[in-house]
């Protein structure tokens, strides 16, 4: 069993500019204080089949966390178009949220997200050269996939609190739990 489950994940401003900075709100629960802070990360995958044009949009420490819910909002910069290449602006791509123990990725959150003009002339006759102020994203939130992995969040206790299964790590389909959003501010919720 994880020491910290993601509750809720709404993603705010969606649909919006390309060029609009990221904002979601997560909302988590702690099952056992933990020491060390929590590493939330925000990723958008620029190509298919090279990870080389990956960008970490923001990375935020969070901690230490004692027992009870927690919500906050992460944002982060919209990727940098320069560092994508063209045939890859427009079209769809994955936007990953995660969330780290000690180095440790616990949990991975994937939507898929799908770049196009705001104008429908341009989407029938796209110009040679990406207008990128007329690109408009949409983050599909209906059916994110969560993905966990066992790590042991007391190390300093010895052994593996979770033992590796034969469903390890798993993967669900839908929004059973979500929350994400990086202010550096933290609530903890009654």
């Amino acid at each position: 069993m994880s020491a910290v489950n993601i509750t809720n994940v709404t993603v705010l401003d969606n649909p919006a500019s390309f060029l609009t900075p990221f904002q979601f709100e997560i909302s988590y629960e702690c099952l056992t204080p933990l020491k060390d802070d929590l590493e939330w990360k925000l990723i958008y995958v620029g190509s298919a089949e090279d990870e080389t044009y990956d960008q970490l949009l923001e990375s935020v420490l969070v901690g230490p966390v004692n027992i009870g819910n927690y919500r906050f909002v992460l944002q982060a910069d919209p990727p940098d178009p320069s560092r994508i290449r063209e045939e890859d602006i427009i079209g769809v791509t994955v936007l990953l949220l995660t969330c780290s123990y000690l180095s440790q990725e616990f949990v991975r959150v994937g939507y898929y997200v799908n770049n196009d003009y705001d104008d429908e002339q341009l989407r029938e006759e796209p110009p040679p050269k990406v207008l990128i102020e007329k690109v408009q994203r949409n983050i599909l939130t209906d059916k994110p996939r969560v993905t966990k992995f066992p790590i042991n969040f007391h190390p300093e206790n010895g052994g593996n609190e979770e033992p590796p299964s034969a469903d390890h790590p798993v993967e669900r389909e839908g929004n059973e739990e979500l929350a994400a959003s990086p202010n550096q501010k933290e609530e903890q919720e009654p």
